[in-house]
């Protein structure tokens, strides 16, 4: 590697080190330029794959809180509430679309799942006065029925309590 080319590498992970914003901004102009030798790859690379399981991560953040209100919503049936309800909504919503938007996660569902019971279990616990050993020790509800945007665990809503189970806007 020249000395042009070693300098040009020092200066790209020095901005990368002190500014990450300015670095993101460079890189852009770079790609659009096709200015291919002036690109930092090793910090693009490690970006390009952070992103990627940042996906990962947003869609088992998701499915924790909808299952810790589906814990919520089966173990303390005479508690439910129209936020509950609005937050399996939002949630569910919120999960298909992160699959439409990156349709490879699918076939990673079932072991987000199970991580995200984890996270779902300790939700549950924090927000209400039942312990771990009230709920089950693994996800009781598959995938199909997480999703389900018809399906609550135990008793239904009751009449009388408008809430629409549509989840589509």
């Amino acid at each position: 590697m020249d000395a042009k080319k070693i300098a040009l590498t020092e200066t790209n992970c020095d901005l990368y080190e002190a500014d990450f914003y300015a670095w993101t901004q460079e890189q852009a102009k770079f790609l659009r330029e096709g200015v291919w030798n002036h690109l930092d790859i090793v910090n693009l690379v490690e970006e390009i794959e952070s992103l990627g399981k940042q996906q990962r991560q947003e869609l088992r953040n998701r499915l924790g809180i909808l299952l810790g209100h589906l814990l919520k919503w089966e173990f303390q049936s005479n508690k439910r509430s129209k936020s509950w309800f609005v937050t399996l909504r939002e949630q569910r919503r919120r999960i298909i679309e992160i699959l439409a938007e990156n349709p490879s996660l699918k076939p990673y569902l079932p072991e987000a799942l199970q991580k995200a019971y984890q996270d779902g279990l300790d939700l549950a616990v924090r927000e209400t006065r039942l312990n771990d050993r009230d709920f089950p020790p693994e996800c009781p509800y598959n995938i199909e029925q997480v999703l389900d945007s018809n399906f609550l665990p135990g008793e239904p809503v009751k009449s009388g309590q408008n809430w629409s189970i549509k989840t589509d806007r």
